[in-house]
């Protein structure tokens, strides 16, 4: 009888133990999906027509970000970790935000709430994969953030590893379409003007962050 309610008692402790963790994986992803950048300003931009584009972006997200997260986890996080993958992937991924911006600018020129189909023609899962893929500071949080997280989840068992991702990967759903969803509604009073500045916004937001990115890679090599 001793011996069962032992047993019952250090199951239950490690229930709440593994509660606990996946608490913390929520918190910490919502501080990394939070943080400003490629894909929030993008997901702002696409929301002002498509009311569940950040559904659609934290798919093309989950794309990318399921496989890196096995590969990560086995092993894959010590090659990102290598000098020359951090100076590719900086230099690739701020050439692709330049460019994703230099042709938000050109929408956000021409833009108007009659012929807002360029923006609309624009697909909320390739742009979640492009983003996510070309971003380094994504792919960082993964070998040091991630990776640590995957460890601690991966201890357990491969039940909780499997929870851990889901966890984490709810957390962009949930932001995203939060993001896109606030951008749908406001769009429904906004002006020309507004439209214009509103994509001009995000589309200096991508060229900064191109621009940090391809700065970052070459201050490596210097």
């Amino acid at each position: 009888m001793i011996v069962l309610s032992v047993t019952r008692y250090l199951k239950v402790c490690k229930l709440l133990e593994i509660i606990l963790f996946l608490t913390s994986v929520f918190v910490v992803s919502i501080s990394g999906a939070m943080a400003p950048g490629p894909v929030t300003a993008t997901t702002i931009t696409l929301g002002i027509r498509k009311k569940y584009a950040g559904t659609f972006m934290a798919i093309g997200h989950g794309i990318i970000e399921v496989p890196l997260f096995l590969l990560v986890v086995f092993g894959l996080g010590n090659f990102l970790n290598t000098t020359p993958a951090k100076i590719t992937i900086g230099l690739a991924g701020g050439l692709v935000l330049l460019w994703m911006g230099y042709m938000m600018f050109k929408d956000a020129r021409n833009a108007s709430l009659q012929i807002s189909d360029n923006v609309k023609a624009k697909s909320p899962v390739l742009a979640g994969i492009i983003l996510s893929a070309s971003n380094p500071y994504f792919l960082i949080w993964w070998i040091t953030v991630g990776m640590r997280l995957a460890t601690d989840a991966r201890a357990y068992n491969w039940f909780v590893l499997a929870l851990f991702i889901i966890v984490h990967w709810s957390v962009d759903l949930i932001w995203f379409q939060t993001l896109s969803f606030a951008s749908y509604k406001g769009a429904e009073i906004m002006t020309e003007k507004h439209l214009r500045t509103v994509l001009s916004i995000c589309a200096f937001a991508l060229i900064a962050f191109g621009i940090y990115f391809i700065y970052d890679a070459a201050r490596i090599i210097w």
